[in-house]
This record gives C-alpha cells, structure tokens and sequence, in this order.
C-alpha cells in the first residue's frame, strides 16, 4: 500500500525493508529471552540470528531469481534491489538450516532445544515480514471481489493497480500470528524437544499451501498445471515435518 515509507532527495525508506528488519529484530529479542530462561548463552542465539539473516537473504533472493531467471539474465543489476521485494520463504529456509545446524554443532548446543527456541520466533518475525510485502505490493494475490478485497493504487507498487486482489499477505501473516500463539501456548508443556520446531513445519506448510491458491504473481514458477514450486515445497515440508513429529510423540509416550 505505502511502498515508500519516506522520501528525502535522493534518500528513500522503503516500507518493506523497515518492516522486514522490524520483525527480524523483534523476533531475535524474543529468541534471546526464550535462551535465558533455558540457560543457554544469549550471545550464541544472537550469532545463530546472524546468520539466519544472512542466510535468509542469500536462499530467498536466490531462489526467486532462480525462478525468475530469464528477467535477471536480462537485468542483472536488478538481483541486488531486494527492498523491491522478491524474497521465497523456502529459498531462506532450505539455505539457512544447513547453516544453523553447522553453527551449533560447532559450539555443542543442543540442536533441537535451539530449533524449539526459535520456531516461534520464526513465525512472528516472517507475520511482519509479510506485512512487509503487503506494503510493496509483492506476493500479491488473484483478483477477488469478495469485500475484503484490496486495490493498490500506489505507481511504485509491486501489484497490479485498480485491480481488486485477494490480500494474500494478509492472510499469511494473520496466520503466522496464529502459528506464533499455538507454539508459545504450549512451549511449557512440551512432548519432546524438537516438537515446536516441527509444529511449526506442519502449521506453515499447511499455510503457505492453501495461501498459493489466490496467489496472482504466477510468474513464480509451477511444477505443474495448478501446483506452484512453493506448493511443492510445502507438501515435501508438511510431509517431513509430520512424520518427525508422530515420531517424538511416540518416543515421548514409551
């Protein structure tokens, strides 16, 4: 909706990038909280929150480009504007973990209590993420005529304008709010260590999945007629998550 926050002379803020940061920082705080209170060193969570930003960027600028290849061979430059917009959650995440268990490991930190500490975090901070997107107007949605359907009427904006479009940022983020309460609701009454992480991994696949079908930027790729390349994801991560998950249940139960 507001692409730029504020304009002075050749300085812009951009609404996505402020946003975007915002939750990034809001949800390392509440990871490093979260660590106090389990004994582990605070400094070590605010590492892992390094590069899971890095890492975050790198996977899901490079995925999208990926995805959108023929228009960055063409505009290469172009593949640095990441306050554009332009960033797949999965690109993020399937660079990041590799890195993050890589990190802990070296400092011989329980993985699955470090995956539990940030699950919830991960959730609030990529809900203002999306209200990131919301205000440039990329990951925009289909056109819709139901009446909470938005129209973008910003000329630097990423949708379609004078166009009603289902506000599918909106919807992942309300959901990832959602997702965000469950698992701080029942981090204290805990099955098994490593049980946040993977609700998470159930909650936001299912999410992104059932978001992808009012989706309207289609030039994101499809594996298929009607399955989008995050849709396939998230069918990989549901499937992976739930079976990691009835396994702890198991194990917790004998």
């Amino acid at each position: 909706m507001y692409p730029e926050l504020i304009k002075i002379g050749p300085l812009t803020l951009h609404t996505y990038g402020v946003l975007v940061a915002s939750g990034f920082l809001l949800a390392l705080s509440l990871a490093i909280r979260q660590a106090k209170r389990q004994g582990i060193p605070h400094a070590l969570i605010a590492d892992i929150g390094f590069y899971i930003l890095v890492g975050a960027i790198v996977g899901s600028r490079g995925l999208y480009v990926l995805m959108n290849l023929s228009y960055y061979l063409r505009n290469p430059f172009d593949i640095f504007k990441v306050w554009e917009g332009g960033l797949v959650f999965y690109g993020g995440l399937i660079f990041v973990i590799p890195l993050v268990i890589w990190y802990v490991k070296r400092k011989g930190l329980d993985l699955w209590a470090v995956a539990d500490i940030m699950a919830p975090s991960l959730a609030v901070g990529h809900a203002i993420g999306r209200l990131g997107c919301f205000s440039a107007g990329c990951c925009y949605g289909a056109p819709s005529e139901l009446p909470w359907a938005v129209t973008f009427t910003d000329p630097k904006s990423l949708a379609p304008q004078w166009i009603k479009l289902h506000p599918t940022q909106l919807y992942e983020s309300i959901g990832e709010f959602a997702i965000f309460l469950v698992l701080i609701s029942i981090r204290t009454r805990q099955s098994f260590k490593g049980e946040l992480f993977w609700l998470y991994g159930v909650f936001y696949s299912a999410l992104r999945f059932t978001v992808e079908f009012w989706r309207g930027d289609i030039e994101r790729g499809f594996i298929m007629s009607g399955l989008s390349v995050s849709q396939a994801l998230s069918v990989i991560l549901f499937t992976v998550s739930a079976i990691m998950f009835i396994r702890g249940i198991k194990r917790g139960v004998n």
